[in-house]
Formats: C-alpha cells, sequence, structure tokens
C-alpha cells in the first residue's frame, strides 16, 4: 500500500495541458465508484462477520488512505482484480471488536470522510488511536464531530479542534443529537460510535443529506429506522449482535460524472451518455439545479444495486440560463459547485450561490480559490461569504491556473478549458487522481485532447 501512496505523491506534482474543444464530445463512458460509498463499504466490512465482496471500489487517493488505516487496524484486504478505476476487494471482517492497534498514527492524507468516520469507528474502541493527515487535513474544522462524540463519552483530544485527533478508551453512550446544519459526516461518525453505545442513538437532521451509511447499515442488519427527520439505531442485541458482511457493487459517483455532463452541455454539438451513475436523491442536487437552467438530463436503465439506484444519463449541448441557488439543496450539491461554476460561466444572465460557506472549509477555501482561477480564465464572478455571484454567459480563455492540490478545483478548471480559446495549463493537477483516477482517459475517450505534461 505504501507504494500506491507514494505514486499518488508523484502525481501531485503533475501539470495538465487542456487544448480547446474544437470538435463535439460525443460517446458512451462509465466513471469511477462513489467515493463516499467505497470509503465507507470498507470501514463497515471490516467490522462485519466474515469475508465482504465489493466490487467496483474506487482506487483513488482518499479511498486508497482508508483502505491503509483499516489495514493498519489488523483488517485483512486482498485485491482480487484490478483496472486504473475500479477494484475488486476481499476484506475479511474481524466483527465490532476485531480491530488491533495501530503501531503508528494512522495518515487520512487529504481525506476528511476518512478522518471524520474513523473518528466514530474508533471512539468506542479498547484501544487508543491517533488520526492525522497532510496539512490540509489539519487546517479542517473537526469540532463538528468532536462534540457530539463527547457527548457520547469519547475520549478526544484535539488541537483547537482540529487534526490530529487522540482518541483513547472510553464508554460510548447513546444520545439524542441535533445537528445545527446537515451533514454526512457527521452523522455517518455518530452511527458508527452508536454501534458501541450503550442505549439507542437517536440523530436528527434539519434537510436531507447522503444516506449512504445508513442503507448499509441496514443491509448488513444494524437495528435502524428513519422515521421523519429523525434516524434511530438500537444496539445490537442477540442473533443480530453481528453485522453481515457485504457483498456490494459501488455505482458510479454522481460527483464525477458532473463534470463529465457540464462538459457535454458547454462544448456545442456534443451529445454523450454516462452509463451506471448513482442516483441516490440525496446526493441529486446538482442535476435539479442544471435543469432549471435548461439542460435536459436523460435518465434512462434505472436499476438497483447494492440497495442504491443506478441509471444512465444522456446529455448534449444546452443554451444555458441563469439560476438562483441557496437552501436546502445546497447540501445535495454542495461537491459539484466548482464545475456548476463553469455551467454558470456560460449561461444568460447572472448566477448566484448562496447558503454554501461549507465550501470554504474544504481541501482548500473553494470559494476563494474558484473565484481567482476562473477570473484569470474571463469569468466574472463576485464571493460572498457563503458563495458567488458570476455573470454569463462569458467569453473563456485559455490561462496559467492552479488546482492548489483540490481535485474538484483541477477537474473544474479542465472543463472550463476545454470551452476556452486558447489551451488551459493547470499546474499541481495530480490530484484528480484523489477522486477521478482516469479522469484524462475518460475524456480523451470523449473526443477531448488532454495531457499530462511532467
Amino acid at each position: 500500500m505504501a507504494s500506491i501512496l507514494n505514486k499518488a505523491d508523484n502525481w501531485a506534482m503533475s501539470t495538465l495541458l487542456v487544448h480547446p474543444q474544437s470538435e463535439p464530445l460525443s460517446g458512451t463512458v462509465t466513471v469511477p465508484g462513489d467515493k463516499s460509498i467505497s470509503h465507507r463499504a470498507i470501514m463497515l466490512a471490516a467490522i462485519a462477520e466474515g469475508k465482504s465482496r465489493i466490487r467496483d471500489w474506487l482506487p483513488a487517493g482518499d479511498t486508497l488512505a482508508t483502505l491503509a488505516a483499516i489495514q493498519s487496524l489488523g483488517i485483512e484486504v486482498n485485491v482480487i482484480n484490478k483496472t486504473l478505476a475500479a477494484w475488486e476487494l476481499a476484506i475479511e471482517g474481524r466483527g465490532l471488536f476485531g480491530l488491533r492497534q495501530p503501531t503508528s498514527s494512522l495518515d487520512c492524507r487529504n481525506a476528511g470522510t476518512c478522518l471524520r468516520l474513523l473518528a466514530g469507528l474508533l471512539a468506542g474502541q479498547s484501544f487508543p488511536s491517533i488520526l492525522d493527515g497532510s496539512r490540509q487535513l489539519r487546517k479542517r474544522p473537526m469540532r463538528r464531530i468532536i462534540e457530539p462524540l463527547r457527548q457520547m463519552g469519547a475520549n478526544i483530544e484535539a488541537s483547537d479542534g482540529r487534526a490530529p485527533l487522540k482518541i483513547r478508551p472510553a464508554t460510548m453512550r447513546g444520545i439524542h443529537y441535533e445537528m445545527p446544519v446537515a451533514s454526512a459526516q457527521v452523522k455517518s461518525a455518530i452511527l458508527l460510535a452508536g454501534l458501541y453505545a450503550q442505549g439507542e442513538t437517536h440523530v436528527h437532521q434539519p434537510g436531507p443529506a447522503r444516506d449512504h451509511t445508513e442503507r448499509m447499515l441496514s443491509a448488513m442488519g444494524a437495528n435502524l429506522f428513519t422515521e421523519g427527520s429523525w434516524i434511530t439505531l438500537k444496539p445490537l442485541l442477540g442473533e443480530s449482535s453481528s453485522l453481515t458482511a457485504l457483498d456490494l457493487t459501488v455505482p458510479g459517483d454522481l460527483s464525477s460524472a458532473a463534470f463529465l455532463l457540464v462538459a457535454a452541455m458547454i462544448v456545442p454539438h456534443s451529445n454523450i451518455i454516462v452509463q451506471g451513475v448513482s442516483q441516490n436523491q440525496t446526493r441529486h442536487g446538482l442535476g435539479e439545479i442544471l435543469s432549471t437552467m435548461g439542460a435536459h438530463i436523460e435518465v434512462s436503465q434505472e436499476r438497483l444495486t447494492g440497495g442504491e439506484l443506478v441509471a444512465d444519463l444522456a446529455i448534449g449541448f444546452d443554451e444555458l440560463h441563469s439560476a438562483n441557488v441557496g437552501g436546502r439543496v445546497v447540501v445535495r450539491a454542495i461537491d459539484e459547485f466548482p464545475v456548476w461554476a463553469v455551467a454558470a460561466s456560460q449561461a444568460a444572465g447572472v448566477s448566484e450561490l448562496r447558503d454554501a460557506a461549507e465550501l470554504r472549509v474544504k481541501e482548500v477555501d473553494r470559494i476563494s480559490l474558484l473565484a481567482g482561477e476562473l477570473r484569470k480564465m474571463g469569468v466574472q464572478i463576485e464571493e460572498y461569504a457563503d458563495g458567488f455571484a458570476i455573470s454569463g454567459p462569458t467569453r473563456l480563455n485559455g490561462a496559467f491556473v492552479d488546482s492548489y492540490g483540490d481535485h474538484r478545483l483541477g477537474m473544474a478548471l479542465a472543463i472550463a478549458g476545454l470551452a476556452a480559446t486558447g489551451p488551459t495549463t493547470i499546474t499541481d493537477a495530480g490530484c484528480i487522481a484523489d477522486s477521478f483516477p482516469g479522469f484524462v482517459e475518460t475524456l480523451s475517450h470523449l473526443g477531448a485532447r488532454l495531457e499530462w505534461q511532467t
């Protein structure tokens, strides 16, 4: 595993050259497996009883950090088959209390999901552990999970509410917790800790947030149910005192598909199909927003895999108009707003995003850095504390831009480069592999011209 992570470090030094798109994008492609589901599948398979089989697992920088952490906790993971963007894993689960004390701190690299969910999983263990990560990750706020976990009895020491997190053994108890804002990572950390708690765990979410943890836990036999905006997890008792192993095919990541969909929308005369994409309603905010802007996304071949709805998505070039985005839809599209900004730059009128202050505490300040880099390409963008406004349509210019080590910013700039006049050079673009290995190859299959510069 060390060799894989070292390779990711080398990728981070890459520069990506994007040529203007003179021909339409066309063809049929797939995208890598859903990153959120890939994180959760490894963690839950580790504490299940018996062997889990996970197909189309995403081997990206963030998920590889989670895999390495799980292996450090004494879990055997075998790679059965692998391609650039999809692995098949066999994971030997050791049960709820089978994890082993790691010999060193667990390196979550840039992955906030890895650190926050592992904090919940490790809070009730009988051994101490330390969760750490990159300089970027050490800047991200962790009080949102530390506070509810401490209410459950967790013994967590942090540095000004940030990583590294030092976790010591503690007796956990169930709580009633009302989240201030909807957050899949916060509720997941609480539910994972709830597996080790005495009494019931109740979580209230003020709006919709990703429900992959709930779906997976239910499929594995956890005593979990949702009523209205409350999620209840009861202790595992009697014959149901363990989680059953997973047999799961990870659906295509909608967040990754978003970059391809926007590319087809803004490159004239394009038509593409992206197959096997997750249609989980807690993730579908961007599709709703794009539809209000005039995009036509055709959904076909709907089917279920591992309790998750997937479908094929067809989309083509459209004349777009502006949109005002805010409120409850924001949490369901939070990861897609960098590429939505590119779509907004090609829409007629002023598009505005509000209620998205969360973007400032992602891997980087995505509002500030996105605005700065898009301005280099000619975009008229005004920053707000919780969002931005973009005037369009804009004639994009090729430019030298920087991803600042943020995978979604890097991919959004690449999509903008396809619609620009003149080449676009993106430095520090190897971070794209954090969520979309094979990004360049996939776009090339559709007719785009991109190339790595080392």
